[in-house]
């Protein structure tokens, strides 16, 4: 049997949590949540990072932190996690959704402009698959209307965007803020977790009183007041160091999973290329302004009926495949709040996307296999 997904431990987990329990700091903010958080800032350009208990953790951060009223209207893609929304819609917001874009899940930039009205607070790019939404185009709509950008970068730990003059630079350093998930089905784990990024300075001393459930208490413990107490809203969303040292462990090993990621994505890519041609099968797309970071490896069929086929003859040869996100426009939740535009390539992907086994310990021989019993499925019988 060949799982969807299987956590990969780099070896180094249990010698950091058993440090880390040693040390007699086990709860939020300690000596490897800081090892984490200083590496990423420095690695990859963030002004101030933050980790938290989930990315939708750091998605409700971001949400208080852009100063959400009810009524406030905030822009994002409809074929997107749930958590991407429920953040918002706590404070009270009225999501309007954007489709997707023609050659790629991700948010079509293009109908940004005609969904932005008075009431528009924020718009949340979603870099499907760890791919770069065109974030040059977005950031100068975002500055053009003096809206809030939150980059829901779940899937995008190391990769990049590429402006016009070829300057390659970190997803989730674009927008005000961004949000990091951590989870087992991530390039990078612990199990549960995630990250806040921001690139505002005038973010940064607010998000550390909202992470410390809404007090000056991280402030206190750097000796810059004499007392801490309780001066904001907040929550407590940070992790245990415990888990942080989990992180540590798979963040120091982060080009040798990506190295292995890159090599299975291309096997995919390449061996399945002249099938997916001959049988109206898409492979994934990267536009030009994007690098792909090997999160996910999926195909996107002609119909329906096509990805069950493929679906059932996988299984059949204990494979696992997964197809993704449901349209929230469409979901029994939120229909009654859409406005009624028909997201047409949002519902074809929630029809016809389906993901592939992808992880670090993935063989070589593996994805051979997963590629031939593809290949002997013929979708114009």
């Amino acid at each position: 049997m060949i799982p969807f997904n299987k956590p990969h431990l780099t070896g180094k987990e249990l010698t950091y949590i058993q440090d880390a329990v040693a040390s007699g700091k086990i709860s939020g903010n300690g000596k490897y949540t800081k090892l984490c958080q200083q590496k990423f800032e420095k690695d990859f350009g963030f002004l101030k990072t933050l980790l938290t208990s989930s990315c939708t953790d750091a998605l409700e951060m971001a949400a208080i932190l852009i100063g959400l009223e009810p009524g406030d209207e905030v822009i994002m893609p409809s074929y997107t996690f749930v958590s991407t929304a429920n953040a918002f819609i706590l404070r009270g917001a009225k999501i309007v959704f954007a489709d997707s874009r023609n050659d790629h899940p991700g948010m079509d930039e293009s109908l940004l402009e005609n969904l932005i009205t008075p009431k528009t607070k924020a718009i949340v790019p979603v870099h499907y698959a760890g791919v770069a939404c065109d974030m040059e185009r977005i950031m100068s709509i975002a500055e053009k209307y003096n809206l809030f950008v939150v980059e829901d970068a779940a899937q995008a730990i190391d990769s990049y965007f590429i402006n016009s003059s070829g300057t390659k630079k970190a997803l989730g350093t674009f927008g005000h803020l961004a949000a990091f998930s951590f989870h087992e089905t991530k390039n990078i784990i612990s199990g549960e977790g995630g990250m806040l990024a921001i690139n505002h300075p005038g973010f940064v001393e607010r998000a550390e009183i909202i992470w410390e459930k809404g007090t000056n208490r991280s402030a206190f413990f750097r000796g810059e007041v004499d007392k801490y107490g309780w001066v904001d809203i907040g929550s407590s969303f940070l992790p245990s160091d415990i888990i942080a040292a989990f992180l540590w462990a798979q963040l120091e090993h982060l080009p040798q999973i990506q190295q292995k990621r890159f090599a299975l994505w291309n096997q995919y890519f390449n061996g399945l290329k002249g099938w997916a041609e001959n049988n109206g099968v898409r492979l994934p797309h990267v536009p030009g302004f994007a690098t792909n970071n090997a999160h996910m490896f999926y195909l996107v069929f002609s119909r329906v009926e096509d990805r069950t086929k493929v679906i059932d003859a996988l299984k059949e040869n204990g494979i696992m495949s997964v197809f993704h996100y449901i349209s929230l426009h469409s979901s029994k939740y939120y229909e009654p709040h859409h406005d009624g535009r028909p997201l047409t390539n949002s519902d074809y992907y929630s029809d016809t996307l389906l993901r592939f086994p992808m992880f670090f310990d993935l063989s070589e021989s593996e994805v051979d296999h997963i590629i031939q019993v593809t290949k002997s499925i013929n979708l114009n019988d």
